[in-house]
């Protein structure tokens, strides 16, 4: 029976590996539907699988469609959320259907556990001897949802990160054409004082010039890369389809440009006067690359949510082996 296997949607050589997962899993199901003994008690099971992969090939076959459709379908994330959805369901019917499912529970319970706390008690109803088929059915679609729901939480993180990016974007673009067409209008050079005798500014000069703002967010932006690549240390890669380390490293970038901007407004109003004094360009410039880095304080925060969430979305390994490993 094996051998009349339907292959399905085959993906394209240029495709994501969120595609090429969904394709890989949808193939193994329509395979073990195809091992599947004729039984009319299964039948209905068996019907609602091949509707689910069927769905599945269909949302595969959008993924490729024009720039202008796939934009869309990008933003939303229709396509991606749909074929993991009609993916997942395809898995429970097989489940649903098979007559071995004791030799696959193992496997079944390993994937709840993935999902569902300790404390579940769908998850408990699972890891009894012998449970019905309609409880590791049931368990198996509250883990599934709770996949689901968390590949949508990462996206609607990721269009939120994208809106702060362009915002970011567009505030520290704003600074520097005022800087460049009104000289002095943002005030970043630093006052006379015991360490400079004479006006400081970014650029070197004894007068503010146009280039002055863009100058510091630069130096903002660099102490900004300065977490970025510490950020890109610590990540655990995963194969989501929403990747957020990208739109995380944009937002810091972008809000230490501006945040190092604030930050010589507030050492030109001398906020910390007797306290830090300015005597040298060298010396400023390193400043605008502190007070880039320090937008570390806040998007930590940022950064250890978006560690939970994709966890939620494809816990690793190891997250298993330790759930496992307390029962």
């Amino acid at each position: 029976m094996v051998e009349n296997v339907t292959v399905g949607w085959q993906v394209g050589a240029d495709v994501t590996d969120w595609q090429l997962t969904v394709e890989s899993r949808a193939r193994r199901v329509r395979a073990d539907l195809a091992a599947l003994p004729p039984a009319p008690a299964t039948e209905a099971a068996r019907k609602a699988a091949e509707v689910s992969l069927e769905i599945v090939d269909a949302a595969l076959r959008s993924a490729d469609n024009k720039w202008w459709r796939s934009g869309a379908s990008w933003w939303s994330g229709w396509h991606i959320e749909r074929a993991w959805r009609a993916l997942h369901e395809a898995e429970i019917y097989l489940a649903a259907a098979d007559p071995d499912l004791p030799s696959r529970l193992p496997g079944l319970r390993a994937r709840v556990r993935m999902y569902l706390e300790e404390g579940d008690p769908r998850r408990s109803a699972i890891e009894r001897e012998n449970p019905d088929r309609a409880t590791v059915v049931d368990a198996m679609r509250a883990a599934f949802d709770a996949s689901d729901d968390a590949h949508a939480a990462a996206r609607a993180l990721r269009n939120k990160l994208i809106v702060i990016s362009i915002a970011l974007f567009v505030l520290n673009t704003a600074l520097g054409l005022v800087g460049l067409l009104k000289p002095g209008l943002v005030p970043t050079c630093m006052p006379p004082n015991l360490a400079a005798p004479q006006l400081l500014c970014p650029t070197g000069g004894r007068a503010a010039t146009g280039w002055d703002v863009w100058m510091v967010q630069l130096f903002g932006a660099l102490g900004a890369t300065i977490s970025v690549v510490l950020l890109l240390i610590r990540r655990r890669p995963d194969l989501s389809p929403y990747v957020l380390i990208g739109y995380q490293a944009l937002v810091k970038i972008l809000l230490g440009a501006a945040l190092s901007v604030v930050g010589l407004l507030a050492l030109g109003a001398g906020l910390v006067s007797g306290i830090i004094y300015v005597g040298s360009q060298a010396a400023l410039l390193l400043w605008a690359v502190l007070f880039g880095y320090a937008q570390q304080v806040g998007t930590r925060l940022l950064d250890n949510y978006a560690d939970r969430l994709m966890d939620e979305v494809r816990p690793l390994p190891d997250r298993v082996t330790v759930v496992a490993s307390k029962r």
